[in-house]
């Protein structure tokens, strides 16, 4: 009786080991496949990441960026909700060379100006003039048209009859642009008023809160248009030159620009944008 009672212990045993070991067996299996389960979500994860990120630095290199400041027609102005202007058609031009899409980042002209020194924007397109100083910190193409400056007044109320007048006056320009660098150099002004946009300084120009404003022949003549009570003189103050401006170093895709703008002067092209953005 005790053997027999011995050995339904001793099977007892056997059997609690056996289920034992396949459920051993079994949790190790759930284990390994959540493990390869995870492995896989990750590869997956990994490879999404990857399709991400290709996508982006494709996306990055099929672009590329131009800064400008559209309030500065006919060279770039607004046109619903679109920036358009003769800078923006040379602008095209370059990206369709290159084979890229373009994309235009509108901003103040000193914000643009920045942009291009520090690789947020790849060019700069806004009627930029070429000066020593800001050849120290950006390169420049080619220029690609011949600026003529000019001193617009309120016709009503002319605080300015000609350039010997500015000597004293309050003079608007917009900040940044070779205008104010002229005036702050070459004119004793008793104040020099700087405006991102030369609608402000129209609004006080009208306002007699400035004596007149120094700006390039085409916007005036735009300005003008637009308010019968502003009038320039007929007298050129300064003349000056447009150029595009890329990052300090960047000669690949200056030369590259260079390129364009010769075809384009060649083929009689700048001309046509202009006439197509002042004769409306």
């Amino acid at each position: 009786m005790k053997k027999k009672l011995f050995a339904l212990m001793i099977l007892a045993i056997m059997v609690t080991g056996i289920i034992a070991g396949c459920g051993t067996k079994e949790n190790k299996t759930d284990e390994q496949q959540n493990t390869t389960n995870e492995n896989n979500q990750q590869e997956k994860k990994t490879d999404s990441q990857e399709k991400q990120e290709d996508k982006a630095s494709t996306d990055e290199t099929d672009t590329i960026i131009v800064g400008t400041e559209a309030g500065f027609a006919p060279y770039e102005y607004m046109e619903g909700n679109e920036v358009v202007g003769i800078d923006m058609d040379i602008a095209q031009a370059i990206a369709d060379s290159l084979g890229k899409k373009l994309v235009i980042k509108n901003m103040d002209f000193d914000g643009a100006l920045m942009a291009v020194q520090n690789g947020t924007v790849d060019f700069v397109a806004a009627g930029v003039s070429v000066s020593e100083e800001r050849k120290q910190v950006m390169d420049f193409s080619i220029d690609y048209v011949d600026s003529t400056e000019v001193v617009v007044v309120n016709k009503e109320n002319p605080a300015v009859a000609n350039i010997e007048d500015l000597a004293g006056k309050i003079i608007g320009v917009q900040q940044g642009n070779i205008a104010d660098f002229y005036v702050e150099e070459n004119i004793e002004a008793k104040e020099i008023k700087r405006y991102t946009k030369f609608a402000q300084a129209a609004q006080d120009l009208l306002n007699n809160k400035i004596d007149c404003i120094v700006m390039d022949l085409y916007p005036a003549q735009e300005l003008i248009a637009s308010n019968e009570k502003l009038t320039m003189l007929d007298e050129t103050l300064f003349e000056d030159k447009y150029a595009i401006a890329v990052k300090k170093g960047n000669q690949e895709l200056l030369d590259q620009i260079n390129t364009v703008i010769q075809q384009l002067k060649d083929e009689g092209k700048i001309e046509e944008f202009t006439a197509n953005h002042t004769n409306k």
